[in-house]
């Protein structure tokens, strides 16, 4: 291969795993000689060379918790007609954030000349589904809670492990985490503060979630700072997913309407936005909504759904550059990246009423 293209041998590596970092006509020549000799890597090889895989690994939340309304798959062809007027063919919205992590994750890795294994952890299967991606990756990126932490404890004697969505250094992880709390605290500041609302009603998510404990945190910190007790605003657990999140409307206003209904995620505000329009309510006029995490579907909402935007993608990326860290520098102690969010104003919650 080398010589075919007239090259070194660490040369035809660097354009197998970051060609971007070869000058044009090299790695041209070093292509033109992969594609007439029909060379495809060995990533055993790879891995008995190196002593590692060339792959990272993601293990995100199964998805098999979200039930699936889909009839059986139809393999002769055919048209089916749909009343889609209640949004039943909509059973995985509630993995867009997920969604955005991935490509970020992929977009990284690749830059890096790395592969992406993805898996999904929850079930009773998880633990087998945990050790074997750990046993074919350098390194794994897990959402926090998906994996309890003795599991991951074991895991990270053979692989560098890093943790999404949480800061898990008192577990020897590294984590990458973005600013939940003070998201929160400042898109409530902005409710209660510039549009003085003082009756509000909080939609939380799943209680063993690090990212909702860390938003009620942030929401019941902002109450404080302009004076409203937590006991004054009415509470109700979602699951992060739309669908459940408009059943919990009619709690929400069982005792009356609120002037606001703040929500832990977007995926919730939108199952909010739903149920209100539903019992023929306004947004704003009547009710302010606002959500958490930036989904692209809450910029095409109606109205358009005003939230605290995380970088997702880059939460992606940054759980593989951790890895790759960690594999270049395997002492020390954890490290945690926390990165930053902003309040994007839109229509279910303007600049002012």
């Amino acid at each position: 291969m080398a010589s075919a293209a007239g090259v070194s041998i660490a040369t035809v590596s660097r354009v197998l795993r970051t060609p971007d970092a070869v000058r044009e006509g090299t790695r041209g020549r070093v292509q033109a000689a992969i594609r007439s000799l029909g060379y495809v890597p060995s990533g055993t090889a790879r891995a008995l060379a190196g002593r590692r895989t060339g792959v990272v690994g993601l293990l995100l939340p199964g998805f098999d918790v979200v039930p699936d309304e889909r009839p059986g798959l139809v393999t002769d062809g055919g048209v089916r007609v749909v009343d889609d007027r209640r949004h039943v063919t909509q059973p995985f919205s509630s993995n867009l954030y997920f969604d955005e992590v991935l490509r970020g994750a992929e977009t990284e890795a690749w830059q890096r000349g790395l592969a992406l294994m993805v898996a999904a952890g929850r079930g009773p299967s998880r633990d087998v589904i945990v050790n074997d991606v750990a046993g074919r990756v350098d390194g794994l990126a897990v959402l926090a809670q998906t994996v309890p932490d003795e599991l991951l404890e074991h895991v990270a004697r053979r692989v560098p492990v890093v943790v999404l969505a949480a800061d898990r250094r008192e577990h020897g992880f590294d984590s990458v985490s973005v600013d939940n709390a003070a998201g929160m605290r400042t898109v409530v500041s902005h409710v209660v503060g510039r549009l003085g609302i003082r009756s509000l009603a909080y939609l939380a998510g799943p209680v063993d979630s690090p990212d909702d404990q860390e938003r009620a945190a942030g929401f019941a910190a902002a109450l404080a700072d302009h004076g409203l007790e937590a006991s004054s605003v009415r509470t109700v657990h979602g699951d992060f997913g739309r669908v459940r999140a408009r059943e919990l409307v009619a709690p929400l206003l069982a005792d009356g309407v609120p002037r606001a209904i703040v929500c832990s995620n977007d995926q919730s505000a939108l199952g909010v936005l739903d149920g209100l329009l539903a019992a023929g309510l306004r947004v704003p006029e009547d009710v302010v909504v606002t959500g958490f995490d930036g989904i692209d579907a809450g910029r095409f909402s109606t109205p358009r759904l005003t939230t605290v935007h995380q970088p997702m993608g880059e939460l992606g990326r940054a759980a593989v550059a951790a890895i790759v860290d960690r594999l270049d520098a395997p002492e020390g102690p954890p490290r945690s990246v926390r990165l930053p969010v902003e309040v994007l104003l839109r229509e279910s919650c303007p600049p002012a009423l």
